[in-house]
C-alpha cells in the first residue's frame, strides 16, 4: 500500500485532516494502527469527529426463530438501494438462511450467502456485500431490536427468560452502544492501551504540566475509569428507567446478561464527504 493510500485509509478510519494523517504516518513508520493511536494521543481524532462523514449504506437486521437469534449487516453503495423493497427482501432472506444453516464461521457463511449476493447484485445493478453476522443459541432468553428501519440492530441474551427486560436492554444497547457487559470483560491489554493514550494526552495538556506525580496518577486513573465506565453496560443509566443503573435493574430481577451484539450500518468503514482527489489537488496548489 502506497503512502497516499494509507493516508486515505487513515482519514476514513479517523476523520482527521489529510496533513495530520500524513504526519501521523511519517511519525510512526507508516504503520496505520500506530498512526491512529498517535492521532488520539494528540487529541486530533476527537476534534475531527465534528467533521461531516458519510457511512457506508445498507441494512442491519436481527431475528429470532426456533430458539436461535441471528443478526446481520449487508451493505449497498447507496441509501436509495438500501431503502428499496428488493434489498430489504434480500436481507430478510440472508437472515433466514443463516438461521436455517447456522454457520459457525464467516467462511462457512460466505459459501452459503455469497451466491445470493451475486444474484442480487446483477438484479439490483449495484455492488452489494455480506459484511458480518452472528448466530446465537438463545432459547427463550433473547430479544432483538431494529432501530431506524435497519440502521442499527441488536441482540441481547439473558441467563433467564424475561422478554420485557431483554427487549428493554436491546433498545438500551442500540441507544448507548456499550462495548463490555461488566468491567471484568476489559482485558489488561485494553486497559494498558487506554492508559498509554491518556498518558500521552496528559503530556500534551498544558493544564497538567505542573501537577505532582501522585496527583497526575490519580487524574489519569479517573480518566481511564471514566472512559471505560461509559462503555460498560452495567454501569450505564438504564434507558427505560433513568433513576437506575443497568446493574441495579439486573440485580432486582436476579438476572445476568450473557451476551449482546450491536451492528450499526457502516461503522468502521466510514468515508469522508469531501472528494479525496480534489483535496489532494487543493493541498498542492
Amino acid at each position: 500500500m502506497t503512502l497516499i493510500e494509507k493516508i486515505k485509509l487513515l482519514r476514513e478510519l479517523t476523520g482527521a485532516g489529510m496533513m495530520d494523517c500524513k504526519k501521523a504516518l511519517q511519525e510512526n513508520g507508516e504503520d496505520v494502527d500506530k498512526a491512529k493511536d498517535w492521532l488520539r494521543e494528540k487529541g486530533i481524532t476527537t476534534a475531527a469527529k465534528k467533521s461531516g462523514r458519510i457511512a457506508a449504506e445498507g441494512l442491519s437486521f436481527a431475528k429470532i426463530s426456533d430458539g436461535y437469534a441471528a443478526i446481520v449487516e449487508v451493505n449497498s453503495e447507496t441509501d436509495f438501494v438500501s431503502r428499496g423493497d428488493a434489498f430489504k427482501a434480500l436481507v430478510e432472506e440472508v437472515l433466514d438462511l443463516l438461521l436455517a444453516k447456522k454457520p459457525a464461521t464467516k467462511e462457512e457463511a460466505d459459501a452459503i450467502i455469497n451466491p445470493l449476493i451475486v444474484e442480487a447484485t446483477v438484479k439490483i445493478g449495484e455492488k452489494l456485500s455480506f459484511r458480518r453476522f452472528e448466530v446465537i443459541k438463545a432459547g427463550n432468553n433473547a430479544a432483538t431490536y431494529i432501530h431506524m428501519g435497519g440502521k442499527i440492530a441488536t441482540v441481547v441474551l439473558l441467563d433467564k427468560e424475561d422478554h420485557e427486560l431483554a427487549h428493554g436492554l436491546a433498545m438500551h444497547v442500540a441507544a448507548n452502544n456499550p462495548s463490555y457487559i461488566t468491567a471484568k470483560d476489559i482485558s489488561q491489554a485494553e486497559y494498558d492501551h487506554e492508559k498509554h493514550i491518556q498518558l500521552e494526552l496528559a503530556k500534551n495538556d498544558p493544564k497538567l504540566a505542573d501537577k505532582p506525580v501522585a496527583m497526575l496518577e490519580k487524574i489519569l486513573e479517573g480518566k481511564i475509569k471514566k472512559h471505560f465506565s461509559d462503555l460498560v453496560l452495567v454501569d450505564q443509566t438504564y434507558l427505560m428507567d433513568d433513576s437506575k443503573k443497568v446493574d441495579a435493574v439486573l440485580k432486582e430481577k436476579g438476572i445476568n446478561v450473557l451476551k449482546f451484539v450491536r451492528f450499526q450500518v457502516g461503522e468502521g468503514i466510514e468515508k469522508r464527504q469531501e472528494d479525496f482527489a480534489s483535496e489532494v489537488l487543493g493541498q498542492i496548489k
